[in-house]
């Protein structure tokens, strides 16, 4: 009765550690922190809630760390120097700035804390490994779909991320990438929404003022594409638009007919295997150095998989996830 007890607390905690972006109190065994940027972006829920369940199939102690003020330097790095005194036993994390917290992972290296790296590669410091996906490729790719779908020509626009974000930086490289292989396309724009949708929708706005005919939109992610589409909606225009991330919102904008495609990054499955690695280091199994998804692009014809909701999805095993 005791340990039933003891359960129902720390799952109450870790519940409102949740919800209010503050630290909690690690729970019993092996512990571990998770870091991601902020709680606004669907894409970091989702990396949150595949932490929490490989968590829970390893039965481990975890306490999610996120800035109350989206993407703070200077809170994930009060959060890093608060860590450190709580000393769990592993780290994941995704930084805020790739380079800007290179300080905060020297500080935990010099504390003897395993740390794995997940979504954003830093710039600096030592890590177990890295999981993540090729964001370039994954522009690319993405892009190239929106391309074919507009039967190679016509004008389109990018919505990029935050400047200075290199998961913004390497979208829209390739992004670029493909428009340069299709001469009947013409980029007209390429303007940062931040990542956020009320953004995209006010960019988009004001790109269609100055740009009587849009025909595509390659958005940096789910968010900014379904932005991108509200605008047009409300100017009754028509415009292809694809999105990265394959978020449940955007797959369901794709059921509805509404956004064309969105490029994979699974924020769900990139917190499961950074937990499951950080895990496993602790317990002396090995572990690959580096983990990159493939590159999938989520249209009507194979959304099945992606058309569950995040908070009830389960971790897929770990050799499923890494093959060899």
């Amino acid at each position: 009765m005791k340990a039933k007890i003891k359960r129902t607390l720390q799952i109450t905690m870790l519940a409102a550690a949740l919800i209010s972006a503050a630290p909690a109190a690690f729970g019993a065994g092996e512990k571990l922190a998770v870091f991601t940027k902020n709680n606004t972006n669907p894409f970091f829920q989702a990396v949150r809630l595949g932490a929490d369940s490989a968590a829970k199939q390893m039965k481990v102690g975890l306490t999610q760390f996120v800035p109350t003020k989206p993407d703070s330097i200077p809170e994930q790095m009060s959060q890093m120097e608060d860590v450190i005194v709580k000393k769990p036993d592993a780290i994941v994390l995704v930084p805020v700035d790739y380079k800007a917290m290179v300080p905060g992972v020297e500080k935990l290296n010099a504390a003897g804390i395993p740390l794995v790296n997940i979504v954003d590669r830093s710039a600096g410091g030592k890590f177990v490994s890295y999981v993540g996906a090729d964001d370039y490729v994954l522009g690319m790719v993405t892009a190239r779909y929106l391309i074919k779908a507009m039967k190679g020509k016509g004008n389109v626009v990018i919505m990029e991320g935050v400047r200075g974000s290199l998961t913004s930086a390497d979208r829209v490289r390739g992004f670029n990438a493909a428009i340069k292989e299709a001469p009947g396309v013409k980029l007209v724009a390429s303007q940062p929404a931040n990542f956020q949708r009320l953004q995209a929708l006010q960019v988009m706005e004001n790109l269609m003022q100055s740009h009587p005919a849009i025909d595509g939109v390659l958005a940096a992610n789910d968010a900014m594409a379904l932005g991108a589409l509200e605008a047009l909606d409300g100017a009754k225009r028509k415009a292809l638009a694809v999105g990265i991330n394959a978020t449940k919102e955007g797959v369901d904008a794709i059921k509805a007919g509404r956004m064309l495609a969105s490029g994979d990054y699974n924020g769900f499955v990139q917190g499961c295997l950074g937990t499951m690695i950080a895990v496993r280091t602790l317990r002396k199994q090995p572990v690959p150095k580096e983990v990159l998804l493939p590159a999938v692009v989520v249209d009507k014809t194979n959304y099945g998989p992606y058309d569950l909701p995040v908070d009830q999805r389960s971790c897929p095993k770990w050799e499923e996830m890494v093959k060899g």
